[in-house]
C-alpha cells in the first residue's frame, strides 16, 4: 500500500519555525518528484514547492520564496519543508505529494501517485 505521512506540524508564533516531514511507506520515494501543498477551509489548495527525484531542482511560490526550504533524504525515504520566517497566512493544513515523475513541471497541477493525510501548520500569537 502506497503511502505518504506527514508530520511536524503544530502552533508557532509569527517569525518562528516549522519543519514538516513526509515520510513515505510502501513504495521508493526516490524515483518521485514530491510536492507540497496547503489549504485553508474555504480556499483551493496551492502549490507551496516541489523537489525533483534526484533532489537537485527545486520550485518554490512566490509567497514562500526565502523564506521555506525543501530538502529530500532519499536513503530516509523522507521528504522536508523547512518553513522560517512563519506569517499567520502560512495557517494551513500542508500536504505532501508524489508525484508520477522525477520532475516538477507543472506541480501544482500534478497527477500524484500519492497524497499524504496532511498536517495543521497553525501561525498565531
Amino acid at each position: 500500500q502506497l503511502q505518504l505521512v506527514e508530520s511536524g506540524g503544530g502552533l508557532v508564533q509569527p517569525g518562528g519555525s516549522l519543519r514538516l516531514s513526509c515520510a513515505a511507506s510502501g513504495f521508493t520515494l526516490d524515483y518521485y518528484a514530491v510536492g507540497w501543498f496547503r489549504q485553508v477551509p474555504g480556499k483551493e489548495r496551492e502549490g507551496v514547492s516541489c523537489i525533483s527525484g534526484s533532489g537537485r531542482k527545486t520550485n518554490y511560490a512566490d509567497f514562500v520564496k526565502g523564506r521555506f526550504t525543501v530538502s529530500r533524504d532519499n536513503a530516509k525515504n523522507t521528504v522536508y519543508l523547512q518553513m522560517n520566517s512563519l506569517k499567520p497566512e502560512d495557517t494551513a493544513v500542508y500536504y505532501c505529494a508524489a508525484k508520477d515523475s522525477p520532475y516538477c513541471s507543472d506541480y501544482v497541477r500534478m497527477k500524484a501517485r500519492a497524497w499524504g493525510q496532511g498536517t495543521q501548520v497553525t501561525v498565531s500569537s
